[in-house]
């Protein structure tokens, strides 16, 4: 009896414990405690996600044009390289290969599972070997070092070069390596890049503006002819008058071309004579070097010298090299600029569309299936805007416009191509949706007293959204412009179809009238991301330049958002503590 009384005692406390267990786990589901865990891990997880992105991208941007020091590796064979070490990977050895390593290698591999390591070395001269990267096992390395001497050349065409000065020739004297200190050389390089400055400002800038009017007024003939005919007297007077403007355009034309010549045969007198690690010797001119110095013989402050020359490069030149190498002006300009005109066209018809749907538009079914129609529209795929872009914006509207206003420059469009104007609406009609969407949650937020208020003040309709709602749903809507803004500026298939081009020989601005010339093709910083990573020769070659111009990318949409919320900060302060 007392035996089994325990027993009942036992299985009593164990069914009370349980049934107080499946209470406690009862009251957590109730309160939402394990799904609040969820929740907290997906965000902590997410964030943890964005900053490890964000991390390596600053990382491998800000590391890409610190320069490295140059290894000579001599190889089992005999062969030397020499080149910058730019990554380490473990990968597998096929059998038949590691069995023909010498004993220790062999040994080395097969304790590593038959995995051995290698390491990528950008070797440069690409002239010379037709490549810029090259593969070196390790147990085919049988001695490494850094010695002094080996120069890292950034050339104006076929990238770098890698190797040693055997001399250089200026003012008709050639001084062989020993004979001459580095001052002298640098001072002769200086020299032949301000002369190569000037050919291509000759070449570029002043013998272009002179081709512009020439063109300008060949156009202008073009356009009488049409209008009045070839026979007309009209045409008679502008053509004598095209013809002495040409002559005088072609004097001017000849002085440049004439002091441009000069200044190349100038140039080809002064070059450097370089060679690999191998003895394999280059002749170049002085003035294609970009940047020339001994990677293994310079110290910390020299390096971050040129650490700093390369980031003002990046950020004032133009691309070379396949847009591999040089800087990235006229896409940092491009993307700016598509995105202001982005946000001059979206804010007006996002803001004007829903005030109408919300203040005017009388409430019903049309309403809301135009709302419908609205937030059906943001998930629509951005290259089916493009598309509609290139045929209604480019082929309709822009050929329209080509044959009212430019029918002397047709059959060569003029607006009837892609460009940054149509780009930019492009891209409005992409994110109008967002900023309809987040204009009318803002009115709505607005106290309906405030509209009473001023209504019963004797205050109009269109007086009380102007000046007492549009205020205050500002900070509202100026969230819509940065969610726009944000979009837009990250958006490259449809800029693929309607303006974007991989270099821009000219940019959309320049000091002809109308000065803004949103006809023209343009760069930008996303299309600039795809083309160095998936379309230049060498991937390798353009992977350090894809991280640093996302990390630039990057940057320049967080400053226009940053200055947007500035704005939208202080309209929250000037109306603080004012609603009721």
């Amino acid at each position: 009896m007392t035996v089994s009384y325990l027993n009942k005692t036992v299985a009593a406390d164990a069914g009370q414990t349980m049934t107080m267990a499946r209470k406690r786990v009862t009251d957590l589901s109730s309160q939402g405690e394990p799904f609040l865990w969820a929740l907290g891990g997906a965000l902590a997880f997410g964030c943890i996600m964005i900053v490890g992105f964000l991390v390596m991208v600053l990382w491998n941007g800000l590391s890409t044009f610190y320069p490295k020091s140059i290894a000579a590796v001599t190889l089992t064979n005999g062969e030397v390289i020499a080149g910058e070490p730019s990554r380490v990977e473990r990968y597998k050895l096929a059998p038949d290969i590691a069995e023909q390593l010498p004993p220790k290698a062999r040994a080395m591999v097969a304790a590593d599972d038959g995995f051995a390591l290698r390491t990528l070395y950008r070797t440069g001269n690409f002239d010379l070997y037709g490549d810029d990267f090259r593969w070196v096992p390790e147990h085919n390395v049988a001695k490494r070092e850094y010695p002094n001497g080996l120069y890292f050349a950034e050339r104006v065409e076929w990238g770098v070069f890698i190797g040693r000065i055997q001399g250089f020739e200026a003012g008709g004297a050639k001084k062989e390596a020993g004979n001459f200190a580095e001052s002298e050389m640098r001072a002769a390089h200086a020299e032949a890049r301000d002369r190569f400055h000037r050919i291509r400002n000759i070449e570029k800038d002043e013998i272009g503006s002179i081709n512009h009017y020439l063109n300008k007024e060949r156009l202008g003939l073009r356009g009488i002819e049409l209008r009045n005919g070839i026979a007309s007297p009209e045409y008679a007077a502008a053509n004598e008058k095209f013809n002495a403007r040409a002559q005088e355009l072609q004097i001017r034309y000849d002085e440049l071309a004439a002091e441009a010549k000069a200044l190349r045969a100038e140039d080809a007198a002064q070059r450097v004579y370089l060679a690999d690690i191998g003895g394999r010797e280059k002749v170049l001119p002085l003035s294609t070097i970009v940047r020339l110095y001994a990677a293994n013989d310079i110290g910390f402050f020299q390096k971050i010298g040129v650490y700093l020359s390369r980031w003002a490069e990046f950020l004032t030149e133009e691309p070379r090299e396949a847009n591999t190498e040089g800087g990235v002006l006229p896409a940092i300009f491009g993307t700016f600029a598509m995105t202001v005109l982005l946000v001059v066209a979206v804010a007006p018809f996002g803001v004007i569309t829903a005030l109408y749907l919300r203040e005017y538009a009388k409430q019903g079914r049309t309403v809301a299936i135009v709302r419908v129609a609205v937030n059906n529209l943001a998930g629509v795929p951005s290259i089916v805007y493009g598309v509609f872009g290139l045929g209604f914006f480019a082929y309709i509207l822009g050929g329209r416009i080509d044959r009212l206003f430019f029918s002397e420059n047709l059959p060569n469009p003029t607006f009837g191509t892609g460009g940054l104007l149509w780009a930019s609406l492009t891209l409005a009609l992409l994110t109008v949706p967002v900023v309809i969407v987040a204009t009318e949650e803002a009115l709505a937020a607005v106290p309906r007293s405030m509209r009473e208020g001023s209504l019963a003040c004797g205050a109009s309709k269109w007086q009380t959204i102007t000046r007492i709602v549009l205020p205050r749903a500002m900070p509202g809507i100026m969230t819509g412009i940065i969610l726009a803004m944000a979009r837009g500026a990250g958006e490259v298939a449809p800029l693929m179809l309607v303006g974007v081009v991989k270099l821009a020989p000219e940019l959309p601005v320049d000091g002809f009238f109308p000065f803004i010339h949103l006809e023209r093709s343009f760069m930008h910083l996303g299309f600039h991301i795809f083309d160095v990573g998936f379309q230049s020769r060498n991937s390798e070659a353009g992977k350090p330049m894809v991280f640093v111009t996302t990390m630039l990318l990057i940057c320049l949409i967080a400053a226009m958002n940053l200055a947007a919320i500035v704005i939208r900060n202080r309209m929250k302060r000037k109306f603080k503590g004012s609603q009721f």
